[in-house]
């Protein structure tokens, strides 16, 4: 029965078409002779028919008309049943001219025919699909749960089209922010009022459910329509970003909850794609610390452009385990090798040098939090973002690497903590090898053919260790919210939009002699007061709910964060949302007194690492090691 239904459908479509043409044909001598058919055109309306249904039947057939399926029909199936029956207007009396017949043929119906036969076909097709679908929707009518939609552009639209296609929700009505659409009806529904009405609709509709259908609208009415629903204690839904929608990874129906992303309503990165190709298309790149959250995106991304190969580099095993497993689920047919390794052992990386002679290297190896470096581990992050570059460069000279890109942060700017300090230092060390000529020195190679691009920005939205995943567990926990200072800021950005820069940060050309710090534009910064409520909202509940504490600034921490240092000044590149640096490099004689100094050492205490840095980062300004914090909660004045 499953096989031969489809077929029995497809012959009572054929039929009721066949049956359609007879109609038709019969209405256009009615109403040609205003229904009084002479009896000679009757008698040769029965002999037409025997040459224009069979003619008409086939063109049906030989177009696939019966295909589809009439509960689905739409605009696609009326223009193939337009196309057929325009076709058969011209076959017709074609076939009537060349084959001489002698019938009476009024001129009216050859042109009043296909236009019934239109009617006919295409009207039965969209009332079966109305009552189908009548039928589907009051069966479920019980079941579907009602939705108040917020926008009212063409993402609305289409999500509406969805929406009452599914057994799960009905959209009971639309609220806007143009007034101008007031009162409207879009695909049936009606634009009830302004996104400023919502607790009033939701309260006469009895609705449950919020979605946010306005991809494009700024961060402040995005903010705006889910500080309405906090309010009133609705949990708001939205749909894919513009980003996904465009490129088509996902779709209007794919509705998902809000995340923070939605809220800081960044433009999308449009990419250099030639340059791209031209960097990673057919090539073997190393990314080190493939495992962390930038490493793993970058990944992702790199493994889109079709790699020769992708060499994934890190000292976390487990780490390493899940990019591996990801890679290979989602990535089967390009060759990736996974290594475990040390940046500061130069053994390992002539090993993975030699042996699979990347053509990029992106550095993302680094430790970066920065209360956890700041005490009883200050060497270690030293040794490992200083010394691990830089073995890292040295190998990717001696192995004539085309790029090296560094990954680099805000806290590196006129730094106030040991992680800023030593990335800094990076910074330094990348710029000293760029310029770096024959000398004295025999540590330091002559100026290589590789060049070093230093890409920085500041915080990735919930990347490892950042403030996102930490806010999470503790609203989880029903709170409170642990926040430092009520003014503290920080710059954020969504965690592949910081990929997509950096490699584009690294497809550009070399614009003076290399070795460039590349800043991203990363907006206005955001309060992380605010992020914290934001959160709260996103989870369903109000500030009444969980409760925001402030405990005092941590060792090293700053008020708020910069991207460019007092003596750097900052040069448009050819891409809007990257600036680069222009600044006075260190040279190769600083560098070997940098190597000299660390060579010296065996294992320094907090202190004397930073008194120390004092001298190698001049801009940096340490903080005495106690700090005392100071717990106070959130007034709401903020």
């Amino acid at each position: 029965m499953i096989a031969i239904k489809p077929r029995i459908r497809s012959f009572i479509a054929f039929a009721h078409d066949f049956l359609a043409v007879v109609i038709a044909w019969w209405l256009a001598y009615l109403f040609r002779f205003n229904f009084e058919i002479p009896s000679e055109y009757q008698q040769s309306f029965k002999y037409i028919l025997l040459w224009i249904v069979p003619l008409q039947a086939s063109i049906f057939y030989s177009f696939g008309l019966y295909r589809g399926l009439w509960r689905y029909a739409s605009l696609p199936d009326l223009k193939q049943i337009f196309l057929t029956v325009a076709l058969g207007a011209i076959a017709v009396p074609f076939v009537l001219y060349m084959l001489q017949l002698p019938v009476l043929v009024p001129r009216a119906a050859l042109f009043l025919a296909p236009m019934l036969l239109m009617l006919i076909m295409g009207g039965s097709r969209i009332v079966y699909r109305s009552w189908k679908e009548q039928r589907l929707y009051s069966l479920d009518d019980a079941k579907r749960q009602p939705v108040i939609v917020l926008g009212s552009g063409s993402t609305a639209v289409s999500l509406v089209k969805e929406l009452e296609r599914s057994r799960d929700w009905h959209v009971a009505g639309l609220l806007t922010d143009n007034p101008n659409k007031l009162g409207t009806h879009l695909h049936g529904v009606k634009v009830l009022g302004m996104i400023d009405d919502l607790v009033e609709w939701v309260e006469k509709l009895s609705v449950g459910h919020v979605i946010i259908a306005m991809p494009s609208a700024s961060q402040a009415l995005r903010r705006h329509a889910l500080e309405i629903c906090a309010r009133i204690g609705i949990k708001p839904m939205t749909v894919p970003s513009y980003v996904d929608l465009v490129s088509g990874r996902m779709t209007v129906s794919q509705i998902r909850n809000v995340e923070l992303d939605d809220l800081l309503g960044r433009a999308p990165v449009v990419l250099d794609m030639e340059g791209l190709h031209e960097l990673l298309t057919g090539k073997v790149i190393l990314v080190t610390g493939a495992g962390g959250s930038i490493g793993s995106e970058l990944c992702r991304q790199i493994l889109s452009f079709n790699p020769r190969q992708l060499v994934l580099l890190e000292l976390n095993e487990y780490a390493l385990y899940t990019i591996a497993e990801e890679c290979r689920a989602n990535f089967p047919e390009i060759p990736a090798a996974f290594l475990i390794g040390d940046v500061k052992d130069s053994a390992r990386l002539d090993q993975i040098f030699d042996q699979y002679r990347p053509a990029a290297v992106f550095h993302a190896a680094a430790y970066k939090h920065v209360p956890l470096m700041e005490h009883a581990n200050s060497w270690q992050a030293l040794k490992n973002n200083v010394l691990g570059t830089y073995h890292l460069a040295q190998t990717a000279i001696k192995y004539g690497i085309e790029k090296f890109v560094l990954i680099s942060t805000d806290k590196a700017v006129n730094p106030t903590n040991i992680m800023g300090a030593s990335k800094r230092l990076a910074e330094m060390v990348c710029q000293a090898l760029q310029q770096s000529v024959e000398n004295d020195c025999q540590q330091v190679a002559a100026k290589p053919r590789t060049d070093f691009v230093i890409v920085r920005f500041g915080n990735v939205l919930g990347s490892t260790g950042s403030v996102i995943p930490k806010f999470r567990e503790q609203i989880a926990r029903g709170g409170p919210i642990t926040v430092t200072h009520p003014a503290i800021s920080r710059y954020f950005m969504s965690l592949q939009e910081a990929a997509q820069l950096v490699l584009q940060a690294g497809a550009m050309d070399r614009t003076t002699t290399g070795g460039e710090i590349f800043i991203m534009d990363m907006g206005d910064p955001v309060k992380i007061v605010d992020l914290a409520k934001d959160m709260i909202r996103l989870s369903g509940l109000n500030e009444n709910d969980i409760e925001i504490v402030f405990t005092g600034l941590r060792p090293g921490e700053k008020l708020h964060e910069e991207l460019a240092g007092d003596n750097e000044s900052t040069l448009p590149t050819p891409h809007e949302k990257l600036r680069i640096t222009h600044s006075c490099p260190p040279n190769g004689q600083w560098l070997c007194s940098l190597l000299e100094w660390f060579s010296d050492q065996q294992a320094l205490s907090d202190e004397a690492v930073k008194m120390t840095l004092t001298t190698w980062v001049p801009e940096y300004l340490a903080q005495p090691s106690h700090h005392q914090p100071v717990m106070e909660k959130d007034t709401g004045s903020n």
